[in-house]
């Protein structure tokens, strides 16, 4: 394995994106866009492999507490770290390329293109072609130091009860908001049918790139970028207490966004260099020349 990344690798993934071959086992889709391969395909691992994902949910769902979400959003959503070109935005992405990825041999910049092609090719608006080409560029969160648990996987509200229909939910036993009088409870912080936009998921990658891009993307897109691993939603709807009704019909936007995420791979890939005119416009249309982090 080579890894172009200072990324501590004592931690439980192999990759980044390990943590997906659980939620496609999960949550298998009968109408996968990728036809040549059936999705119990994808992301194979070995079962001690699989070991590494339960590790990986124990410190995420031992550490994602109300306190650091809010702490991690004072810290992040700033955005002072560092500014850049959005191609060197991608450039930066590019340093997360992992080759232990079973699916791919391609960098992360290929893979979102994948993405993006695909949604291209099925004639969708040009706003969510572009979602696929930034959907994971809030990985960069591991470039800055943060731990694999802070930046993938599946993602919750904090600050109120966690649902038993959430990843390994045996796991909260060690999470401290537990034994919180307020957030143990159904509600927790909230009022029912508040609204996504007023509760406070996990951090991660999703809120991060959402933040990132809200005065750019329609609110559909925004929708995707930021529920798009919020599988205890919009899989198991475990959380409709806490959504309004325009929630539930932005949801409608994520669940047509993430076939494409997981499912997307593609062997036979334009090159970059017959792809990069479409792909320079639509982000010049969209996006400023740079980008803070």
């Amino acid at each position: 394995m080579s890894v172009k990344t200072s990324v501590d690798t004592n931690t439980p993934l192999t990759h980044l994106d390990e943590w997906e071959n659980d939620v496609l086992e999960r949550y298998p889709d009968p109408s996968a866009i990728a036809q040549e391969k059936a999705t119990e395909e994808f992301r194979n691992y070995s079962a001690t492999e699989k070991d590494s994902v339960r590790e990986f949910y124990r410190l995420n769902h031992k550490y994602q507490t109300y306190d650091y979400v809010l702490q991690k959003k004072a810290d992040y959503l700033a955005f002072n770290k560092k500014e850049m070109p959005v191609w060197s935005a991608f450039d930066f992405l590019n340093e997360l390329v992992d080759d232990s990825d079973p699916d791919t041999d391609l960098d992360q910049m290929q893979h979102l293109l994948q993405t993006s092609e695909a949604i291209r090719n099925d004639g969708h608006p040009d706003w969510m072609v572009l979602v696929g080409l930034i959907h994971d560029m809030g990985k960069v969160l591991c470039l800055f130091g943060e731990p694999q648990w802070g930046v993938v996987g599946d993602t919750f509200p904090v600050g109120c009860a966690f649902s038993d229909k959430i990843v390994y939910p045996e796991f909260f036993k060690d999470n401290p908001d537990i034994h919180n009088e307020v957030y143990s409870t159904k509600y927790g912080v909230y009022q029912p049918n508040c609204g996504l936009n007023n509760v406070h998921l996990s951090w991660g990658h999703d809120e991060y790139v959402y933040h990132m891009m809200k005065d750019y993307i329609p609110e559909p897109g925004l929708y995707m970028l930021r529920y798009h691993s919020f599988y205890s939603q919009h899989r198991e709807k475990a959380y409709n207490h806490l959504m309004d009704e325009h929630d539930q019909e932005m949801f409608k936007w994520v669940d047509l966004f993430n076939p494409y995420d997981l499912y997307s791979k593609n062997p036979n890939q334009k090159s970059w260099d017959e792809l990069k005119p479409y792909y320079q416009e639509l982000v010049a249309k969209y996006l400023p020349v740079t980008l803070k982090f």
